[in-house]
């Protein structure tokens, strides 16, 4: 009930002044600020508030992650049982992504590299972005971008000029305010869920 009842999640009817559009969760959509996309139920017709553990095959088996493997602040308590080792996914993990610069791209010697990026996480706020131009060795912090606010994409860019010739291993962490930040392997879970390895994208200088 404190997440339904939260300030920030809302039942979404209308955007950008229109009707919802059908595609988007016509005639009322739900809206989680920080929470990942299986809660963000579209084509809601009606509401049902229970008072014990929802037993739905996506709610009891689907969306499930390991107990104390992710640094989640926000556990969804009531859909636990004693003797369960798995619970359901809330908050999205702290993530990254370079996006003007692709794999095997070629620059020339002399020219000044500018990397850019967003990040995000489930609203505690991006705090830090490091990159690393040696596959992780050495890392310098990244410029941030506006704050928006604490749900919003933060952009990210950092420029370095290449010393010389070569393949060099970019690399992208983010940190939030929480003290949580990006992995360098995937946490294993059944299905995969909270992907939020260390991107790498390998560009050359020639």
């Amino acid at each position: 009930m404190w997440k339904a009842l939260d300030e920030n999640t809302i039942l979404a009817w209308e955007m950008n002044g229109e009707p919802l559009p059908y595609l988007n969760g016509f005639p009322v959509r739900l809206i989680v600020p920080g929470w990942t996309a299986t809660y963000w139920t579209k084509m809601i017709t009606e509401l049902n508030v229970v008072s014990k553990p929802w037993d739905g095959f996506w709610m009891r088996v689907a969306y499930r992650i390991p107990i104390g493997k992710f640094p989640e602040v926000d556990r969804f308590v009531s859909q636990e049982r004693p003797t369960d080792t798995m619970t359901p996914i809330t908050e999205m993990v702290v993530n990254s992504l370079m996006t003007n610069i692709k794999e095997g791209q070629r620059f020339k010697h002399g020219q000044a590299i500018e990397v850019k990026g967003i990040a995000w996480d489930s609203g505690r706020g991006i705090q830090l972005v490091e990159i690393s131009t040696d596959g992780g060795y050495t890392w310098r912090d990244a410029t941030l971008g506006k704050d928006y606010g604490n749900y919003s994409w933060r952009q990210f860019s950092y420029r370095f000029q290449p010393q010389k010739k070569g393949k060099y291993d970019v690399m992208a962490r983010a940190s939030n305010r929480a003290g949580s930040t990006q992995t360098f392997g995937l946490i294993w879970n059944p299905a995969g869920y909270h992907h939020n390895i260390v991107q790498k994208i390998t560009v050359e200088v020639a």
